[in-house]
C-alpha cells in the first residue's frame, strides 16, 4: 500500500490515493489541502519549498511515523525521506484532519493547511485504519 497525492489537480477534487501495489489498483481517493505558501497567485500553479515556516508543501517521499493526539487530534508525524523534504519533521509537517475540508469533490479550491497534507476527517478516519492495521511501513508520495 502506498499513499499518492498529486498536487497538479485542484484542491476541490480527489487527489489522495490509497494505491494497492500488489493488486495494481487505486482502493480510495479523497480531498487533501496543500500549503497556503504554496499559493503563487496563478490559479494551478503552486509553489513548493523545504524552508522551516515558509506554510509551504514540500513534494517528496515519507514515511508515516507513529500517531499522537494534538491540536487537531489523532495524527501522524510525518517524516521527509528526500532532500526536498528533509525537513519535515522539523516543520512539524504531519497527516491530520480538519474540519474545513470538504468530503466530497467541489468545483473551485479548498481551505490550505501550513504545509500539512490534511484531510477531511470523515476521510481522515478511513485512512487511519489502514496506517493502524498495516504491519509494515506505508510510503506517502507528494508530487506535482
Amino acid at each position: 500500500m502506498v499513499f499518492l497525492i498529486d498536487m497538479k489537480i485542484p484542491s476541490g477534487k480527489n487527489r489522495f490515493f490509497v494505491y494497492d501495489l500488489r493488486n495494481n489498483k487505486i482502493m480510495d481517493k479523497g480531498i487533501v489541502a496543500h500549503g497556503s505558501g504554496s499559493e503563487t497567485g496563478v490559479r494551478g500553479i503552486l509553489k513548493f519549498s523545504n524552508v522551516p515556516n515558509s506554510l509551504t508543501t514540500s513534494l517528496g517521499n515519507y514515511s508515516i511515523g507513529n500517531y499522537y493526539t494534538g491540536k487537531f487530534g489523532k495524527a501522524y508525524k510525518l517524516y521527509g525521506l528526500d532532500k526536498t523534504n528533509s525537513n519535515a519533521f522539523k516543520r512539524d509537517i504531519v497527516f491530520h484532519y480538519y474540519y474545513d475540508v470538504p468530503y466530497d469533490e467541489k468545483d473551485g479550491y479548498i481551505c490550505n493547511s501550513y504545509g500539512c497534507p490534511m484531510v477531511n476527517k470523515k476521510y481522515f478516519e478511513r485512512i487511519a485504519r489502514i496506517i493502524d492495521a498495516s504491519e509494515s511501513n506505508i510510503l506517502m508520495s507528494v508530487y506535482y
